[in-house]
């Protein structure tokens, strides 16, 4: 989120920004403490509040000065003295004096308490797995609490009851057990509503219970789908009987059993560890069980490093590789602390990296760069112009290791644009964190407005275009689907059409990538978090400001030298019903926080900023933790003691390219690796 400048009281609540005087450090040099006004903030989720912050003198006085307000991205936005909740939650708002370029000292600050109000609920839905309620089954029931804005709440806790427990009786998760035939209600309560669902309960009419499909021997991480076939005494399949599914485990004799070796969902199994499982259907008093053997998946390939583009006086940020029309392989990268430059890196021969040219914007930050797929032209985004009208930059790649500037376009992209997504024709860019804005880019010289799609209540970092439909990562509301041109709901590019959005439990969606699986017929949204500490956690680490990925020691003052700690794993939906969408797998490395994403050849190809580089198997049905079922195949934490910060990991982005991965790391510059062959087994 781009922070909002310059803001101050002419009177209560009555906002105006304000140009910085000509003696603006003599302005800043009176002031001596900021005031919020008003001095906490509660504001309910999606709907705005006023905020302004006044900077005062010893005397009282209001010191008309520039003040950066700047609340946590996921909670709120900020622009023009209007505050708008977005995520449920106590936070907290930091308001900084900006100090002119020459001014001594450090900027004075306030923090100010924020509340998020979940709006109010206004019904109470009760969903249920399959099935008829047969004496001795039991069928999983959970709450949806719907608020007044047709979102749901995810931390509703539910009062669950039923009115004849001698006929059927539910826990505290919402698992109700038919005891005997007859009628009951089920409730669930939330404050002062409550969703109900009746069930008339029958006798059983199953004598047999038969586990089907599977196979004798998996490797980890392979899904095992299991059906469970019901039928009567005179064999008829009885297909309403709702069927309990559980396993258990037997490790290899020379190791100790994990806590949790598998994962089990409604007929489907996936293994963690090698070892024998057995998976056991159950419905009443009708059982059957089957075992098989899970061995180790044995994915892991060496890999070299082969070439690097180090860097020591810039950070190096996003970049995309490519083949030019002159028929050699360049990267573009883009740049923090390097004066708005993106550059451009001959990298035909991955071991002998070089620089062929440089492109300067009026950029503080040049965070994402990508090339059209016909290499046509190319993209800078821009944050911090000097005159804060941001906007894109496209480059004429005609001579690829020379690019030039074709046009920019800045037009409704006055904000910050931190990322874009250029097709040869259609270019979506950005905007301040608040939409995409869609350009006609044909002729790059003359781009042209198409439309744009703006998700209320929401703010977005990142879109990736397939098939005519675009995917954007949008913090707290997860992913929003879109047809922009796929059709399907009516969308075209010059009227885009919402789809579905699908929330994510972390609630800071950052990245994004659409993948047709090669080798089913899952389609599926990889999903990455970002979150920029690991606040509360035992291993919390430093906290570093936004931005500052690693702090460079400075000996003149001993400072600086402190990794910043990051979380956040991937998170995979299963997207092959669009209106349907399916959490079924994760990729998670506790120890570390991800950034951007690439999958191909049924690899993901994940940056996980401190955890380095990390290439996972992808193949096949996906279910459980990735991590832990023996499917990442390598993984390299970069580090140059030339680098801009000595010796420290920070992966920004991946891309595989002619058997290469490249990937930037934002403390060393650009990297090139390269996967060798598996080694054939002896015999």
């Amino acid at each position: 989120m781009s922070k909002t400048l310059g803001i101050s009281y002419a009177a209560a609540l009555a906002l105006s920004v304000v140009a910085t005087p000509a003696n603006a450090q003599d302005a800043a040099a009176r002031v001596v403490r900021l005031e919020a006004r008003p001095a906490a903030v509660t504001v309910t989720a999606g709907a705005s509040t006023a905020l302004g912050v006044v900077a005062l003198d010893a005397e009282g006085n209001v010191v008309e000065v520039q003040i950066r307000i700047a609340p946590p991205r996921q909670a709120a936005s900020y622009r023009d003295g209007v505050l708008q909740g977005l995520t449920p939650g106590e936070y907290r708002i930091a308001a900084t004096l900006v100090v002119p370029g020459g001014g001594q000292g450090n900027p004075i600050t306030l923090t100010i308490p924020l509340t998020v109000r979940w709006p109010a609920v206004q019904s109470i839905a009760i969903d249920k797995e399959p099935g008829r309620l047969y004496v001795g089954t039991t069928i999983r029931h959970w709450g949806t609490a719907r608020l007044v804005d047709g979102s749901t709440r995810p931390d509703a806790e539910f009062v669950w009851a039923s009115s004849n427990p001698n006929v059927a009786t539910v826990d505290f998760f919402g698992n109700v057990t038919a005891r005997s035939a007859g009628e009951t209600t089920i409730s669930a309560s939330f404050r002062a509503l409550r969703g109900t669902v009746s069930y008339r309960v029958v006798p059983l009419p199953a004598t047999q219970l038969e586990i089907q499909g599977g196979l004798d021997e998996v490797r980890t991480g392979d899904v095992q789908n299991f059906a469970a076939i019901v039928r009567d005494a005179d064999g008829r399949i009885i297909d309403d009987v709702p069927v309990t599914w559980t396993h258990s485990y037997t490790p290899p004799l020379d190791i100790i059993a994990p806590s949790a070796p598998g994962q089990m969902n409604d007929g489907k199994f996936v293994a963690d560890v090698p070892g024998v499982y057995t998976v056991v259907a159950s419905a009443g008093p009708l059982n059957d069980r089957k075992s098989f053997r899970a061995v180790a998946r044995d994915a892991v390939q060496s890999r070299d490093v082969v070439g690097l583009g180090s860097t020591s006086r810039n950070r190096t940020t996003d970049f995309w590789v490519f083949e030019g029309l002159d028929g050699r392989d360049y990267a573009i990268t883009g740049s923090k602390v390097a004066d708005g430059h993106a550059f451009v890196w001959d990298v035909t021969d991955p071991g002998n990296i070089f620089k062929t040219d440089s492109i300067q914007v009026d950029a503080r930050a040049v965070n994402d760069v990508k090339v059209s797929p016909d290499a046509r032209y190319a993209t800078m985004t821009r944050e911090g112009a000097s005159n804060r009208r941001n906007g894109v930059v496209i480059l004429d790649l005609a001579d690829p290791a020379h690019p030039k500037i074709a046009s920019m376009y800045d037009e409704g992209l006055t904000g910050g644009v931190h990322n874009a997504f250029p097709t040869n024709d259609y270019l979506f860019a950005l905007s301040g964190g608040d939409k995409y804005v869609i350009l006609d880019v044909r002729d790059i010289y003359h781009p042209q407005y198409v439309s744009e799609y703006n998700h209320p209540d929401s703010r977005v970092h990142d879109v990736w275009v397939h098939d005519g439909i675009a995917y954007s990562a949008e913090w707290g509301t997860g992913v929003v689907v879109v047809d922009v041109g796929n059709g399907r709901w009516g969308g075209t590019i010059e009227n885009p059409v919402f789809v579905t959005s699908y929330p994510v439990p972390s609630g800071s969606t950052h990245a994004v990538f659409p993948y047709q699986s090669e080798s089913t017929d899952k389609f599926y949204v990889f999903i990455g978090d970002e979150i920029m500490s690991r606040r509360g956690l035992a291993n919390e680490g430093s906290h570093a400001p936004r931005g500052d990925y690693a702090q460079r020691y400075d000996p003149e003052t001993g400072l600086g030298g402190t990794l910043l700690s990051t979380q956040g794993y991937i998170q995979v939906i299963d997207f092959t019903d669009p209106e349907n969408p399916r959490m079924v797998a994760r990729y998670e490395v506790t120890e570390f926080g991800t950034h951007n994403i690439w999958v191909e050849d049924d690899k993901l190809y994940q940056a996980y900023y401190e955890g380095g580089l990390r290439i996972i198997d992808v193949s096949g049905e996906l279910m459980g933790n990735l991590y832990t079922q023996g499917r990442e195949i390598a993984v390299h934490r970069s580090a140059d003691p030339n680098g801009y910060v000595a010796n420290s990991t920070m992966v920004w982005s991946v891309m595989p390219h002619k058997g290469h991965v490249f990937f930037s790391d934002t403390n060393s510059g650009l990297w090139a690796v390269k996967l060798q062959p598996k080694s054939r087994p002896v015999m």
